[in-house]
């Protein structure tokens, strides 16, 4: 059943998929049919994981961690099977900042400790600290520490850009 006035038709890509074609903001809220917003990433875009840290940096740092997520998301869903539970947890901690910006602090706070839980457990698992440089030690201390400050301030978002974590040390 649809609701009255509902359009049947979809945002579908070049396969058929069904896509949201809307525009996004900063922050990846959706904009209305028109507006300007800021480029999307692709999707499904196999990098290497020097590109892919590098991008995700880049974006962090502009205040853009929806985008982040989905670079670190290629690479969980593309990458080999034993590092998925890695660019899993990067995926979490920067849609963790995500709801944090938005003023989503339960959200926020939920995700940036399951994010730093992942890569710890990663980190232990693995025995390593820094792969492909990372600094996964650095990232969860951060990500629980932003954790208590956004649920100490409630819905006051935080600034994305300010608060964006260092990948690497």
């Amino acid at each position: 059943m649809t609701n009255a006035g509902a359009s049947d038709a979809r945002d579908r890509d070049a396969t058929g998929r069904a896509r949201n074609a809307r525009p996004r903001d900063g922050l990846g809220r959706p904009l209305p049919y028109g507006a300007e917003g800021v480029p999307r990433q692709p999707e499904g875009v196999l990098r290497a994981p020097e590109s892919t840290v590098a991008e995700a940096q880049e974006l962090l740092a502009a205040g853009r961690p929806f985008h982040a997520h989905e670079v670190f998301e290629d690479a969980w869903k593309s990458g080999p099977e034993d590092e998925r539970t890695l660019w899993r947890g990067l995926a979490q901690l920067a849609v963790g900042l995500t709801h944090a910006a938005r003023g989503n602090a339960v959200g926020g706070a939920r995700l940036l400790r399951r994010g730093a839980g992942a890569v710890e457990e990663w980190q232990t698992e693995r025995g390593e600290d820094r792969p492909h440089g990372l600094d996964l030690p650095g990232l969860a201390r951060w990500a629980r520490e932003l954790a208590g400050r956004v649920e100490q301030n409630g819905s006051r978002p935080v600034d994305a850009r300010t608060e964006a974590p260092r990948l690497r040390p």
